[in-house]
C-alpha cells in the first residue's frame, strides 16, 4: 500500500468512528423526517445521513437525489465531524461545499455529540408570532446585547453568516429565516414592514431578549429600521447594509403594481437557472471576490424556495410592499426616518445595482447624528464581498454595548 493509500485508509477510518460514535441517537427535527444528507470526502468515500424511525443513521455510500451534499477534502470532514472546526467557518473560507439544502447542511453539528465551541451555529426552531421559525444560534449570553441578523429579499439567513463569526465570540447571535423565506413559515399574508416589525419583537419574545442590536441587509435592514421606529425600547442599536429604503424615483409603476396581487405567484413558474446566477453576480461589484459554489449553494436555495407555491407567493409579496413603500408625506418613510430613535450605522455600496449609495445623503439630511458610510468599489451585499473592511466597521460601532 502507497504511503497516500495508507494515509486515505487513516482518514477514512476516522470519518468511520465520528459518525459511528459521535452521532446523536435521535433526529432532533421531525420535519426532517426522510431527508438524506450527503457527506462527500474527496477521493475517500462517501456518506449518506438520514433519519430512520426517528434514529440517526449514516450509512456508507452516497444515495440518489440527496436533500443535500456536504463537500470537503477527507482531512477537512473528519476534523469538521471531530469537532475541532466550525461547519461555518469552513464554508466562508471556501474549504467546505454545500449543494441543495443549505439549511439542512446547517443542521450537521447539531447531529454531532461532544463539546461544540459557543461560538459555532446552533440550529434550532422556535414559534414567533404563530410562525413555525427556523435560525441559527452563536455565541452565549454576557452583558453586552445580542444580536439579530435579517436577511434579504429571497435569501435566507445563510446570506447573513458572514456577519455571524465575528460578532460571537462576545455575545449571542440569532439568525433567522424571515417568515416567508428558507425553512421558515409562509403564512398567506400581505409581507410589509409593519408585519415583519412586530415578528421580529415576537421573536424576541419568545428567545426571552429584552432589547437586541438589528443588523440587517437590504430587506432586512428595512425591517431593522421599521423596528426602531416602532419599538425603540427593544432596540440597542442599528446596523444596516445597503438598506431597502423607499424609492424617491422610478414609481411610475404604482398603480399598476397596486392591482397585481401576489397570489399570481400560486402560477409555476420557470426561471432559468443562468438567469438567477447572472443576477447575483450583478449584486456584486467583484463577483471573483467570493468561491464560485457560494453561487451555486445560492442557487440551489433560491430554487428549493421558489419551487412551492407559498414560497413564490411571499417572494412577490415581500418585493411588492418593497416597491409601494410611501416615500412621501406625514407617514411617509422619508419623513418617519426622522424620528428614528436608535443609533444607526448605515453602510452603502458604492457600486450597488440595488440600492444606490446617492440615498446615503438622504439619509445624512433626514439622520444627521447617525454614521453613513460609503464603501468604495463594492455592490450590495458587503458582507461577502468585503468582510475584512466591513466587520471591523459593525464591531466598533457596537461596541461594548
Amino acid at each position: 500500500m502507497t504511503l497516500a493509500a495508507l494515509q486515505s485508509a487513516k482518514v477514512r477510518q476516522r470519518i468511520d468512528a465520528a459518525l459511528r460514535d459521535g452521532l446523536v441517537s435521535h433526529w432532533p427535527f421531525p420535519e426532517d423526517a426522510g431527508k438524506r444528507l450527503v457527506i462527500e470526502a474527496g477521493g475517500v468515500g462517501s456518506w449518506t445521513i438520514s433519519s430512520k424511525a426517528s434514529r440517526v443513521v449514516a450509512e456508507p455510500g452516497p444515495t440518489r437525489r440527496p436533500d443535500a451534499t456536504v463537500h470537503a477534502d477527507a482531512l477537512t470532514l473528519a476534523e469538521l465531524l471531530e469537532g475541532e472546526h466550525s461547519g461555518v467557518d469552513l464554508w466562508l473560507k471556501g474549504f467546505l461545499r454545500v449543494r441543495g439544502s443549505i439549511a439542512l447542511a446547517l443542521k450537521l453539528e447539531v447531529l454531532l455529540k461532544g463539546p461544540r465551541k459557543s461560538t459555532y451555529s446552533r440550529p434550532r426552531r422556535v414559534t414567533a408570532g404563530g410562525i413555525d421559525t427556523f435560525l441559527l444560534e452563536a455565541g452565549e449570553s454576557s452583558d453586552r446585547l445580542p444580536a439579530i441578523l435579517l436577511h434579504g429579499l429571497s435569501a435566507t439567513g445563510a446570506s447573513m453568516l458572514p456577519t455571524l463569526p465575528p460578532l460571537a465570540k462576545h455575545r449571542r447571535v440569532i439568525v433567522p429565516d424571515l417568515p416567508g423565506f428558507g425553512e421558515s413559515g409562509k403564512p398567506l399574508i400581505d409581507y410589509h414592514a409593519e408585519f415583519f416589525a412586530k415578528w421580529v419583537i415576537q421573536l424576541m419574545d419568545s428567545l426571552g431578549i429584552e432589547r437586541a442590536h438589528l443588523i440587517g441587509n437590504s430587506m432586512g435592514g428595512r425591517i431593522s429600521i421599521e423596528v426602531g421606529l416602532r419599538y425603540p425600547e427593544r432596540v440597542g442599536k442599528l446596523v444596516l447594509y445597503c438598506p431597502a429604503v423607499a424609492f424617491r424615483k422610478l414609481r411610475q409603476l404604482v398603480p399598476l403594481v397596486k392591482v397585481i396581487r401576489p397570489e399570481l405567484g400560486a402560477l409555476p413558474i420557470k426561471v432559468p437557472r443562468s438567469v438567477v446566477m447572472g443576477v447575483m453576480q450583478q449584486i456584486f461589484s467583484k463577483p471573483d471576490r467570493v468561491p464560485a459554489p457560494w453561487f451555486d449553494a445560492a442557487a440551489d436555495e433560491f430554487f428549493r424556495v421558489f419551487s412551492t407555491r407559498r414560497g413564490r407567493i411571499a417572494l412577490f409579496s415581500a418585493a411588492r410592499q418593497i416597491y409601494l413603500d410611501n416615500p412621501w408625506g406625514d407617514r411617509g418613510f422619508w419623513e418617519r426616518l426622522k424620528q428614528l430613535g436608535p443609533s444607526a450605522l448605515f453602510v452603502w455600496g458604492d457600486r450597488d445595482v440595488l440600492v444606490p449609495s446617492g440615498f446615503s445623503k438622504h439619509v445624512e439630511e433626514a439622520l444627521p447624528e447617525a454614521r453613513s458610510v460609503v464603501l468604495q468599489d463594492c455592490g450590495h451585499v458587503p458582507q461577502f464581498e468585503l468582510p475584512d473592511v466591513l466587520h471591523p466597521l459593525v464591531t466598533d460601532f457596537l461596541g461594548t454595548d
